[in-house]
């Protein structure tokens, strides 16, 4: 048996390349998906705009993450080494498009040997309805 393999591409739009960083928008219509996909590098995400998605990791039966964030919410995920992550979708449960980015530091390994939790500002909350609660 194959393992699928999961698109690496963290948006639908590649805004800005050079040999240090990887710039992607990810844009979302109202109630729409963006399928599964994996990071394979630390990343930073940007909310411009508030909005609020829902997540769901490969494996999972519900929806269990949920991000609601105020304009200038910003994450700092760390994929380690270990990466790539595990393969996720996001969906938007905002009435309207929209877009945040994710900025892909590709220019070295990460320092890290595992993934590390995301480090956020506090325009944000992520909820995991796993089990844990956690306000970033």
């Amino acid at each position: 048996m194959t393992d699928q393999v999961y698109p690496p591409d963290p948006g639908d739009t590649l805004v800005f390349e050079n040999d240090r960083v990887r710039v992607w928008a990810m844009t979302l219509p109202p109630g729409g998906m963006f399928d599964f996909h994996q990071h394979h590098h630390d990343h930073l995400v940007l909310w411009p705009d508030a909005g609020r998605a829902e997540g769901q990791e490969l494996g999972d039966p519900e929806w269990s993450l949920s991000l609601d964030v105020t304009p200038g919410f910003a994450m700092f995920k760390t994929v380690g080494r270990g990466g790539p992550l595990r393969p996720h979708r996001i969906r938007n449960l905002e009435d309207r498009s929209v877009t945040h980015y994710i900025v892909e530091l590709i220019s070295e390994p990460s320092p890290s040997p595992a993934e590390l939790p995301g480090v956020a500002n506090d325009r944000g909350q992520l909820t995991d309805r796993r089990g844990q609660e956690r306000r970033d």
